[in-house]
Formats: C-alpha cells, structure tokens, sequence
C-alpha cells in the first residue's frame, strides 16, 4: 500500500532571517510574507526616512559648528549662569541615534530589494519616534539659544559642497539596487512608477547639482593670495585661561601676529581684560567676594580684581578638553595667573612687535567713570609705549577723539559708509563675509578681519577668499595649515564633476539592465517544464486569495495522481525557496 504524505522542504535564507528578523521581529518563515506592505508600515517607512534626513542635517550642523563650540558654551551660560561643555552630551546623543536610524534604514531599503513586507517591529517604532522628537527639539532650542549659528550651514558649504556631492552621488547610485529589485520584480503599479520617477528627478538634481556651487578654492593655485596672518582671540584659550598673560604669551608662541583682548574699566580708572560683565565665570570671586559675585566687573576696584585668581577655573573645569596636554611647569604658571590689566597685554605686544585689536566695553551710565572712559583707555595705552599705528580701536566711535590709533568697524558696511566714517578696516564675523563683499572691500583697499576661526576648513576658505587676517581661539591648529586643505582648478573640478556623472549614470543602467535581465530568464527558465496550473500561478500577482490557494491545491493532487516517484519533488516556487512537495512510499 502506497500512501501519499505532503512534505515541507525549505531552503536556507539566513540572510533573509537575520534582516527581517532585526527589522520585525520575524524570526520564522511563516512570519514572513511577500504581501505588499500596508498603508500604516509605509507610513512607518516615510517617518524612518523622515528621521533619518534630520538626523543626517543635525549631526552635519554639529560636525561644522565645531568652530563655534565656545560660542554655544558661552551663550548657555549666559542664560543658565553655570558653566560646562554641553556639547559633549548633544554629540554623544547625535551619534548613538543616527547610528541606529542608518541601520533601521538600511534594513528597510533590504526589505524592498528582497520583496519582503514592511513590519517595523513596536520597539524600533518608540525608538524612531522617541529619536524623531529628541532631534526637533534639539533643533528648536538651537533655534532659541544660537539661532545666528545656522548660518555656518551655507559657508561650510563652499569648502564641503564637492565632497558632499560625490557623497550623495555614491548613496544614491548605491540605492539604484533597491530601487531597481523593487520596480522589476513586482508587478507594475502606480506607487512603482512615482518611486522610480522620484528617483529620476533625484538623480538629476545631483547631476546638475554643481552647477550652483560657490567654492572660493576652485581657482588657479596662481591667483592664491599670502597666508592670512593670524590674531590671538583673547590669546590662546584652548592652551591657557582667555585674556591672560599666560594665554597670550602662548598666541605669539604659536605664531600669532597680533592679540585681541576685551577691555573693561574698573571702579577706579584702571583698563583690565575680561570678556564676561561678571567675575564668576573666569576667577575665584566667589569665595574671595561671595556677596558681590554676581555684580559687574566694572564696579571692583584694581586691588580688589587683581587679588583675584583668573588660572585655578582653567585647570578644574577643562573647557576645552586640553589640560592633560599640559606640562606639570605650565599648569603650576596657569593655576597663579591673575587678572591682566591692559597695560601688561600692550607691553607684550611692544617687546614682541605684534599688533593689539582692542573691544572696549563701555562702563554702565552709573559707573564713576562713565564721562572719562575714554581718556583712562587712551592713557594705558600711551603708558604701555606701544606705537599707535599698532593698535586698533573698536566700537568707531569717538573718532574725533582717536587720533593716531586704527579704528575698525565690527559691522558690514558698503564701500560708501566705511568712506564717509573714515576707517580703512573691518572686523566681521565670518556669516557676514561673502566671497563677493570680501573681494570689493579688497578692491577699494580696505583691511578685512574675519572672526572666529578656529577650523583648518573655514581657514583655507577664507585664505582662498584673500582675506589678509583672521582673528581664532586656536592659532596653536591654524599654525598647521601651511596651504589650503584642497585647491583644484576649474578645469579639473569640470572632469570630476562630469566624469563622476557618467560613472553614476551608467552604473544605475546596468543595475537596471542586470535586474531585468535576471527576472526575464528566471521567468523563461521556470516556464519551460511547468504544467497550466503553474504558469497561471507564475503569471499571478503575489497575494493573498481564495483562488489562488485553490489552484495550487489542484496543482498539488493533480501532480500526486499522475504517479510521481518517491524521489520527486513538486515546487511551487523552487527559486525563492517557498514551499516544496513530495510523496513516499511506505
């Protein structure tokens, strides 16, 4: 006796497994379908991508606002009245969530290229939605406490724009492997044709995409003009405390040629470096002067701020991450540093015959020396001995009043303006200092100083651009930019951007070409041998119905009742490894 057993034979799909099983949870076979994806899983996919292009723009934003990472410090502090790095807990957050929504995405994007429904499991969709909202309002504080930074995006991208390209251009092109298993091996559909339209348009815009780019280092390594020199902010304040003999003396060791310093004027006539309207921040007032730690810094008397420590803060709180660099001598010079007066700075700048950019702060109305500011400044700076044609003034004001001394104006005027208020240079900071402005100003022999510039990236754009100075919290890392990052030629930028172009183009066609390809034979291949019921199943969409179960069910007994041996296998999708059959005899 002859008794007929259906029996299940499965082919491995590890890889199979492991993406939908990561994905979804689906771990099984029969948890996995080729069904097409329901409307709330796609809409699942569009928030996943949603994310990830967030995440993709906000870890951007914090990877060229480097330059700025003091600015931010300061400016929280100025609003929460303490002071740390918050920057380390927003890059250690960026990192860990758009690591995981890289590899949601990536999972998703195999899922379509191998045909497999789209079912994020629960968990990952609290994450992504939890990572969605984390990343907005990271977005709209920035937007609240540094919303001016915003426009480091546009100026960063005149040095990252043809990397960005190429970059994107890779992705996408990469991408065409998804788009293209998905479009060619689904029955054709109106979603699959928007898909590969969008795709289409995409691909097109990154073609012609350099088209807009303003890069002031495509040029002629002939027209590049001198090494911009370089001016001590506050002297060197990554290597010792901000406006501190110590932090200057470091700006000259580095190659600083000038030093900028902040100016105050204390209660009793005496012109001193500090940046902050409080002591707090920068020396021990707090337990020197515990009731007056939050008065201005203009109201103590010289006794009373030089008595202060303006090196221990350095040391214990590490603002910029340096300290462990510090020899055992230099840490024993910081930690006994006091409050500079503006005599001491000039006197340096003298002996090592450097330059001084001065931002005075004019004392409050009530201050005793509101009506006299002016003159107890100009005295420091006639006693320090330092040639006026050395030093800078800024705010332009009083410029009946400054005579010998430069003046330079710290915001963006036309050619015009700058005439009329007889200054000959500007101190700008670099959002304001169009590769357009600089070159006119220029032109009508007019000195530029950009502001910050502490990244070898902005350095080199800015030295492409002619500007003869720039003024950076780390002269010690500018120090190392003997020449621009990358310089390239019009006619080389035109071949790369053209051949890259071609290169994209004619991947994308083959991958398309192969995908066709192999679904045509695979097609052809599988029809050959196959009986009425298996070309009908072949030729039908890949769902869910009563009429297809029932036809494979009179696929199966049908091949049962013309005798197969007890060897043969019936295959209803033998390719993809779905569900075999055979009988034996017992």
């Amino acid at each position: 006796m002859v008794k007929h057993q259906p029996l299940q034979v499965y082919e491995k799909q590890v890889f199979v497994s492991f993406v939908t099983g990561i994905y979804g949870c689906r771990w099984k076979r029969y948890q996995r379908s080729q069904e097409d994806s329901s409307r709330w899983e796609c809409t699942w996919f569009i928030i996943l991508c949603s994310s990830f292009l967030l995440l993709l723009f906000w870890a951007y934003f914090w990877l060229v606002a480097q330059n700025d990472f003091n600015e931010f410090n300061w400016s929280v502090y100025n609003r929460s009245g303490e002071w740390r790095d918050e920057t380390i807990p927003i890059l250690a957050s960026t990192t860990v969530g758009f690591s995981y929504i890289t590899f949601l995405m990536i999972l998703a994007l195999f899922h379509i290229s191998l045909g497999q429904q789209l079912n994020l499991y629960w968990v990952h969709k609290i994450g992504v939605l939890a990572t969605l909202l984390t990343t907005i309002s990271g977005v709209v504080s920035v937007d609240d406490i540094w919303g001016d930074e915003w426009d480091i995006l546009l100026v960063s991208l005149q040095s990252t724009a043809p990397f960005l390209h190429i970059g994107a251009l890779t992705t996408v092109t990469a991408i065409s492997w998804f788009i293209a298993g998905y479009v060619v091996r689904r029955e054709k559909s109106n979603v699959q044709m928007m898909v590969l339209l969008i795709y289409i348009l995409i691909l097109l815009a990154l073609y012609l995409a350099p088209l807009s780019f303003t890069c002031p280092c495509i040029m002629d390594c002939n027209d590049l003009k001198p090494r911009p020199n370089v001016i001590g902010r506050r002297g060197a304040p990554m290597l010792a405390p901000e406006n501190t003999m110590a932090s200057f003396n470091r700006a000259l060791q580095h190659g600083a040629s000038s030093l900028e310093a902040d100016v105050t004027l204390s209660v009793d006539g005496v012109p001193f470096l500090m940046r902050d309207h409080t002591l707090r921040r920068t020396t021990d007032v707090s337990k020197v002067f515990p009731a007056r730690q939050n008065d201005d810094a203009s109201f103590f008397n010289w006794t009373e701020i030089r008595s202060l420590n303006a090196g221990q803060w350095f040391l214990e709180k590490d603002p910029y991450w340096t300290v462990e660099t510090l020899t055992a001598r230099d840490r024993s010079r910081i930690s006994n540093q006091t409050v500079c007066s503006l005599v001491e700075m000039l006197r340096l700048a003298a002996r090592a015959n450097s330059s001084a950019l001065l931002n005075i702060h004019k004392p409050p109305p009530e201050h005793p020396r509101y009506r006299s500011w002016f003159m107890d400044t100009l005295w420091a700076v006639q006693k320090a001995g330092i040639p006026h044609k050395r030093v800078t003034w800024t705010p332009d004001t009083d410029r009946g009043r400054v005579r010998g001394l430069q003046q330079t104006a710290n915001e963006k005027l036309s050619v015009t303006e700058i005439r009329q208020r007889g200054i000959t240079s500007l101190t700008l900071h670099y959002s304001k200092a169009s590769l357009k402005d600089i070159q006119e100003y220029l032109a009508n022999n007019m000195t530029v100083t950009v502001y910050p510039v502490n990244e070898p990236w902005l350095y080199s754009v800015l030295w492409c651009s002619g500007v003869p100075s720039v003024s950076s919290d780390a002269p010690q890392i500018l120090r190392k930019v003997p020449y621009p990052i990358w310089l390239m030629s019009q006619k080389a930028f035109d071949f790369v951007w053209i051949t890259s172009d071609l290169v994209s183009f004619a991947i994308v066609v083959g991958i398309f070409c192969f995908h066709n390809y192999h679904m045509i034979r695979w097609r052809m291949s599988g029809l050959q041998n196959c009986n009425p019921e298996q070309i009908m199943l072949r030729a039908m969409p890949r769902r869910s119905s009563q009429d297809i179960n029932i036809m494979k069910e009179k696929l199966i007994f049908s091949e049962l009742n013309n005798g197969l041996s007890s060897t043969e296998e019936l295959s209803l999708y033998p390719e993809n490894g779905s569900a075999r059959y055979s009988h034996r005899g017992l």
